[in-house]
């Protein structure tokens, strides 16, 4: 099978990438809407990297780099185009981009429950590491609570 064209998201994608993960990926996030992906084109216009083949998009991954980790989410390829070298060609890009912005290891959130997944990570030459969890706790806009940094005194 041919190696998908791979590029970055612009903001004429948005609509098109959330319908895609409406179809090809598991699980939802809190930032699945249009302003949220428009945030994150705006601050990192190479993070959101789409695969197509003849114009179609078929899988998308956000190779997200804050200067100290490199973090992967939404690793998404279309049913209908799996176990064709997607996956492989987006992690290909994601690593490619890391490397070049000085990144150390890669980091990628991956649903517990979403065994499928677990085999194409452990495929690519991913392992688990057990001891660590994810601690979350949604912001509200505007709120000033959750956010921003406090002094703190004992």
């Amino acid at each position: 099978m041919d190696v998908p064209r791979i590029r970055c998201a612009t903001p004429s994608d948005i609509d098109d990438v959330l319908r895609f993960w409406r179809a090809a990926a598991k699980g939802t996030s809190i930032s699945d809407d249009h302003d949220g992906v428009a945030r994150l084109i705006a601050r990192d216009p190479e993070a959101l990297l789409l695969a197509e083949r003849a114009d179609v998009l078929v899988g998308t991954v956000i190779a997200g780099f804050d200067g100290w980790r490199c973090s992967v989410y939404r690793l998404a390829v279309h049913p209908d185009r799996r176990r064709q070298g997607i996956a492989t060609a987006l992690l290909a890009a994601t690593e490619e981009r890391f490397a070049n912005l000085g990144g150390r290891r890669v980091d990628a959130m991956v649903l517990e429950a979403n065994e499928r997944a677990h085999r194409t990570w452990a495929a690519a030459g991913y392992h688990r590491e057990d001891h660590w969890r994810r601690w979350v706790r949604p912001l509200r806009p505007g709120s000033g609570t959750g956010g921003e940094a406090r002094e703190h005194h004992p």
